[in-house]
């Protein structure tokens, strides 16, 4: 029975060069000469950490700017409040997203049933396969999952005849 799986799986090595991009960009760049202003990153979560808010906001649209030209999607990112560490400076929490959420796991499955496509979904952890009888119905299902799921950046993987 033909299948794949829908996942939300960014691509960490491209997401690694642009967070060095955006703080080779902070080193060159005159406005934050003098700053303790960069980016750090972690297992799935960033850290940028800037000297006040106004530099905050530079690093993020730096940041932004380098994923946009990477192709990776800025839907991965979920920034969190800035929150004071000293001083003047600050530090911005930011998580990557990795994986289907259970809540939009069910959304999607949910989706796929109120279609009336010859399809099932089923959520296997942080995926959600889905199954059907024709390789056609599988491939409806992928256009109407990439035009309902807006909000986060689905990709298609597993594709099996």
């Amino acid at each position: 029975m033909p299948s794949f799986d829908t996942v939300c799986k960014p691509n960490l090595v491209e997401l690694k060069n642009a967070v060095e991009q955006t703080n080779k960009e902070i080193g060159t760049r005159f406005d934050f000469k003098g700053s303790d202003s960069r980016v750090e990153q972690g297992d799935k979560a960033l850290t940028i950490y800037a000297d006040d808010d106004f530099k905050i906001g530079q690093v993020k649209e730096i940041l932004v700017a380098k994923l946009a030209k990477r192709q990776v999607d800025v839907r991965y990112l979920e920034f969190d409040k800035p929150e004071k560490i000293g001083g003047d400076k600050l530090k911005q929490a930011v998580t990557v997203r990795e994986g289907v959420p259970s809540d939009k796991g069910k959304e999607i499955v949910k989706i796929i049933k109120d279609s009336k496509l010859k399809v099932q979904g089923s959520i296997q952890g942080d995926t959600v396969r889905v199954s059907g009888a024709k390789r056609d119905d599988l491939q409806a299902a992928i256009a109407l999952l990439k035009k309902e799921v807006t909000d986060l950046p689905l990709s298609f993987e597993n594709f099996r005849d």
